[in-house]
């Protein structure tokens, strides 16, 4: 009687936790759940009692079968206490961020019997700390996504995709005209995956010749053509444990490409001039500014390659698409120059702004840095002037300055009851206002931020 009246007793605590509890037995099957853990995950005690705890699909236990362990719960084949953060299934699939501590239970003889678990909701805290990342990153988004810039709509979904495509290990293809930035987006890929502490080996596919760009990436062995006096190592063997970007893969060379096919369906290469494989594991980040699909049907790429190492494409916007972020890239670009030259330069001028921003800028941020570059070797010090921008930039745009339609700079009181009236026409919507100016948003927000007026004008 005093036994059932205990057990009672321990079971009431046990249900009056807020942690959810688990009891497994050695083989781990679900022996007891306390109420807590059944309103963490949604299942009854009657659901799972008798179960693996394989049907809580917990993100730690999977790494662990992955890793080659003989027992789905780790806990039981090293035998001692584990902790740390993991990430289950609810019972309709949703994702559940957890606190894990566990632990062996033993018998009288030191034998171990089963296990015990105990869970603590994070949900909370990885709420927050997402609130506090976005936070984070708009109040320091001239710092940018690892080196990049940029808080426009179309940036912000790269940096989305580049985040969800790095914890994979799947090859990708970054597709962006010439100075777009396909490399930092490799890099950022690389530093973000769980191979940032591997290397991070970079090739240019079209600077290269077809006899060397084989040697480059593969290898060589001495004596395998005239000139090699050495056993060379290539960049696929270099990168082992990390990445390989391949810059420019649609200049890939067709018998380049077979053989690189076969690395990726083998995961081994062979050095040129040798015929004993070498195991590898790395992984493939590929870009390209060309249409691969076009040189596929101009037969000038491989279509099973193409499938290879296009499983996940990230799409860089050309700059003329994305131009509420040249102000950003400006700001950021005379700030380094100031820093590296030393040169009193404080700003540009709102009319040099304007040019900018309606360029149409065919080699993308990378042509804006070097017009940046080539103001600060002309201007003195100050702002950065229509004069001191490149004379083809100047000649895009004679009237911009003096002439902005539908803000016509007559006098100041009249600009801004132009924008006054648009914000009001509009409902406050910056970008129709800016289509009934004639403008770009970008110089609504500046005429705006100017003036002190609010969204409702």
């Amino acid at each position: 009687m005093f036994e059932n009246k205990d057990k009672q007793f321990w079971k009431t605590v046990i249900d009056t936790m807020q942690e959810g509890l688990m009891l497994v037995d050695r083989d781990g099957r679900i022996l007891f759940i306390n109420k807590a853990f059944e309103n963490l995950f949604g299942y009854s005690m009657e659901e799972l009692q008798g179960k693996t705890c394989e049907v809580l699909q917990c993100d730690c236990c999977f790494t662990e079968r992955a890793n080659g362990l003989d027992k789905y719960c780790a806990l039981f084949k090293e035998e001692r206490v584990r902790s740390g953060e993991c990430i289950f299934r609810k019972k309709d699939g949703s994702p559940l961020h957890l606190l894990k501590n566990a632990a062996v239970i033993r018998n009288k003889n030191g034998e171990v019997v089963g296990g015990v678990e105990s869970l603590t909701d994070l949900s909370r805290v990885v709420a927050s700390e997402q609130v506090i990342d976005n936070l984070r990153k708009q109040l320091h988004h001239d710092e940018g996504f690892h080196g990049i810039i940029g808080g426009s709509h179309g940036m912000r979904q790269v940096f989305d995709l580049v985040a969800s495509a790095a914890k994979s290990e799947a090859s990708l293809v970054i597709y962006g005209e010439s100075g777009t930035g396909k490399e930092l987006i490799a890099n950022a890929v690389h530093q973000l995956s769980p191979r940032s502490s591997g290397p991070f080996i970079k090739v240019n596919c079209a600077a290269l010749s077809e006899n060397l760009l084989e040697s480059e990436l593969f290898g060589h062995v001495k004596g395998a053509f005239t000139g090699a006096e050495y056993k060379r190592i290539g960049r696929f063997e270099a990168a082992h444990g990390g990445s390989i970007f391949l810059d420019e893969i649609g200049d890939l060379p067709l018998t380049t490409q077979t053989k690189l096919l076969r690395v990726l369906q083998e995961k081994e290469i062979e050095r040129v001039g040798d015929h004993r494989p070498i195991k590898i594991d790395v992984r493939i980040i590929a870009a390209t500014h060309k249409d691969l699909q076009q040189r596929i049907h101009e037969n000038l790429f491989r279509e099973d390659l193409y499938y290879r190492i296009g499983v996940i494409p990230i799409p860089l916007p050309p700059l003329r698409e994305r131009q509420e972020d040249i102000p950003l890239l400006v700001e950021t670009f005379i700030k380094r120059n100031r820093k590296k030259t030393e040169k009193q330069i404080a700003g540009i001028s709102r009319e040099a702004l304007d040019i900018l921003i309606h360029y149409s800028w065919p080699g993308n941020v990378r042509e804006l840095i070097n017009v940046i570059e080539y103001a600060f070797v002309l201007c003195p010090g100050g702002q950065i002037t229509v004069q001191y921008l490149p004379s083809t930039l100047q000649t895009a745009f004679p009237s911009v300055p003096l002439d902005m339609p539908g803000l016509r700079r007559e006098n100041e009181e009249t600009s801004r009851q132009a924008l006054i009236n648009a914000l009001k026409a509009c409902g406050g919507n910056q970008s129709k206002a800016a289509k009934m100016l004639g403008v770009s948003r970008v110089t609504v927000w500046k005429r705006m931020k100017k003036y002190g007026i609010g969204r409702e004008g």
